[in-house]
């Protein structure tokens, strides 16, 4: 039901900028107007929005496949119940985005031409949960079915690299490769944090899966 409601704001919100390109201005993340507008309802809004239906499209595929199954298949096992599983799976995405914003946030707030949109980091953040605790799963990446924790390193370790290169001049894409990194590290963090021992089973079962 979560995933539904957000797969539903998050379509109709879209739709919405698409035809009000106005809204669009108000609601993505500018880091410049936070600070000297006060305007912190950025930090949520721009999750909700998208630059265009191809953006939209992989987001909404993205999240409905890994979000859905996180929330009523394994989260209400992994926590004992579909009520705890339903608040860590809502603290997951809500907390991605705040998460994927945070960091450029610091590096961007004096920077009037920066400005971000697009829901990459909840849906990072619930993807690389689900890859956690699925590392064996098969995921297809560019439609080429790849296990779960081969997936996760090359999208880390691509993201890591071309945030480095971003950040030299040497490389610029409209892409918010900090979003997708920063909330799978979030993501990360609320499975370390919360069930400790899925970190140890994810690399058991990475290194059974050589055997």
């Amino acid at each position: 039901m979560i995933t539904y409601t957000f797969l539903a704001i998050i379509t109709v919100f879209s739709v919405y900028c698409f035809m009000n390109p106005a809204a669009t201005q108000k609601y993505l993340f500018y880091p410049y107007a936070i600070k000297r507008e006060n305007e912190h309802y950025r930090f949520l809004t721009h999750a909700f929005i998208h630059g265009d239906y191809i953006h939209l499209l992989f987001n909404f595929l993205a999240l409905y496949s890994f979000g859905h199954d996180l929330e009523t298949r394994i989260f209400p096992v992994l926590y004992d119940s579909h009520k705890l599983g339903s608040v860590v799976y809502l603290f997951l995405f809500t907390g991605g985005i705040y998460a994927a914003s945070f960091t450029e946030y610091i590096r961007n707030k004096d920077n009037p031409s920066y400005s971000s949109l697009g829901a990459s980091g909840a849906i990072s953040a619930v993807m690389f949960v689900w890859i956690l605790l699925n590392p064996t799963g098969v995921v297809a990446l560019f439609f080429i079915p790849m296990p779960g924790w081969l997936v996760g390193i090359l999208l880390l370790g691509v993201s890591f690299y071309l945030i480095q290169r971003k950040r030299k001049g040497t490389y610029s894409d409209g892409i918010s490769h900090e979003a997708h990194f920063w909330g799978a590290i979030f993501g990360i963090a609320v499975i370390a944090v919360t069930k400790t021992w899925v970190l140890k089973a994810f690399y058991l079962q990475v290194i059974s899966a050589f055997q």
